[in-house]
């Protein structure tokens, strides 16, 4: 799976630099991905929109764009404008009554990976893509094979990190990203308008 993901940061060489991955697995079916929109918006229904060249135009905006993707038993959201990570506050609000697993980066850093579930964020590593510098909150145990997958790869396998974030996530979930996803044109996107308010 990893190998799987290692392909796509290659074919999509843009995905390395800034990217927020979302995944949301409601433990009530009648969780709709609308309330998981509403959610992440703030508590506000965000604006739909269609973009003709998703990955270009959405850089022009100042605010999140994202994909919406539906698996078996849970969502993905994918934020490929400028990497903005989803507020903890967001996060919890997205884990009442689901599991949800983040991982994020961006131009100046900031790769995270975390779980959360139940309304509280359970689990978060910050900068784990450099081993000297990953620091560990919450649950240990949570994220103990994640760990494993990364101290398995070379430290300076840096594609293959983010691979194993991707990778980790789909085998938790089921949820992962198919490259001719982001070939799309003329694609429906969300933006988020609301997502920093408190």
């Amino acid at each position: 799976m990893i190998d799987h993901y290692r392909d796509l940061f290659e074919w999509q060489q843009w995905f390395e630099k800034a990217l927020c991955w979302t995944v949301v697995q409601p433990f009530d079916e009648e969780i709709t991905v609308d309330d998981l929109l509403w959610r992440l918006n703030g508590g506000r229904d965000p604006e739909e929109r269609t973009m003709a060249c998703p990955r270009e135009d959405a850089v022009m905006e100042d605010l999140p764009v994202i994909f919406v993707y539906e698996g078996e038993g849970a969502w993905g959201f994918l934020e490929f404008s400028h990497g903005f990570a989803t507020p903890d506050h967001i996060l919890t609000e997205l884990s009442k009554g689901s599991r949800v697993w983040m991982t994020t980066w961006h131009f100046n850093g900031g790769y995270t990976f975390l779980y959360a579930a139940d309304g509280r964020i359970r689990a978060r590593m910050r900068d784990f893509l450099f081993r000297e510098h990953a620091s560990l909150e919450g649950d240990p145990s949570i994220l103990a094979d994640f760990r494993a997958m990364l101290d398995g790869l070379d430290p300076e396998d840096y594609r293959g990190k983010r691979s194993a974030a991707f990778a980790f996530i789909e085998a938790s979930t089921g949820m992962g990203i198919d490259g001719e996803w982001l070939e799309a044109e003329e694609a429906p996107v969300v933006i988020l308008d609301n997502w920093n308010a408190r």
